[in-house]
């Protein structure tokens, strides 16, 4: 079960979050931390298993604690590709566990390949799961919230999406389009009480990253550079831990952040020199 650092506070007792995506990686540790602030998770990935083990640890780390202070995790199959399931999803979220207050969109998948070796399918899928699901989940979520006058969405991107990157074109495109679509529906609802922002992680310790890396020296690659990709390195000089991007999605889903739509968050290390 992923770790959480645990703040002391509630910043989101009685809220009932969505967050797809959910079965590893950074989703699992968006959702252990926004139910250890007291979130009502609806944690789901189009794979069963993984949010499925991630309920039954959550639960058994907090049997016995009292119910009063909130913070659960409920596993659901979803596969955001499909734009009946999240229509359906969404209306039972809101049936039977009340409002939803927050949708976080981290469900996404990486065909790397140079553009003139990438197949149409891979292509399609990209855009399939990282911007249509995107789409779908989110509007989904926000009608009820519009209706409602509040609510948040928080995508998590890329700085893909803001820096070529060469055997990435996919994937980039992909982000930048989710990333736009964010910031257009932000500016649509804003006058309605909702927020939507964007987290931009660079290279962060997860299984799709690990895929990217030919033996244990990976990381310590990524972290270098490398000039032939024109791809600089990480200034801060580590690569990103799953939480680190968790952090901020908590941050922009918080009240803390109230007055904060429409903006695109960087978590790389500064690894995009911005």
């Amino acid at each position: 079960m992923p770790e959480h650092r645990p703040d002391g506070h509630e910043d989101f007792l009685g809220r009932i979050a969505l967050v797809t995506g959910a079965g590893q990686g950074i989703g699992a540790v968006v959702a252990v931390s926004l139910a250890a602030r007291g979130a009502e998770v609806i944690a789901t990935d189009r794979v069963a298993r993984g949010v499925e083990e991630l309920a039954v640890a959550w639960a058994a780390r907090h049997h016995g604690d009292d119910p009063a202070q909130g913070g659960a995790i409920h596993p659901r199959t979803l596969d955001v590709t499909n734009r009946s399931a999240v229509d359906r999803e969404v209306e039972r979220i809101e049936n039977a566990h009340g409002p939803l207050g927050l949708l976080v969109n981290v469900a996404g998948v990486l065909h790397p390949g140079f553009v003139v070796d990438l197949a149409d399918e891979d292509w399609a899928r990209t855009f399939s799961v990282n911007t249509t699901g995107v789409f779908h989940a989110s509007r989904a979520a926000v009608r009820p919230m519009v209706a409602r006058g509040e609510g948040c969405i928080v995508t998590v991107g890329s700085n893909a999406a803001g820096v070529p990157r060469t055997g990435m074109a996919a994937y980039a495109a992909s982000k930048a389009a989710a990333t736009m679509f964010t910031k257009c529906l932000g500016l649509e609802v804003a006058r309605n009480g909702v927020r939507c922002n964007v987290v931009a992680p660079g290279s962060t310790d997860t299984a799709m990253q690990r895929a990217l890396w030919a033996d244990d020296e990976g990381s310590a690659r990524v972290v270098a550079g490398d000039l032939d990709a024109y791809r600089t390195g990480i200034p801060l000089g580590r690569i990103a831990e799953p939480q680190d991007v968790a952090d901020a999605v908590v941050f922009l889903a918080s009240d803390r952040a109230r007055h904060i739509t429409m903006q695109e968050l960087y978590v790389d290390g500064g690894a995009t020199l911005r």
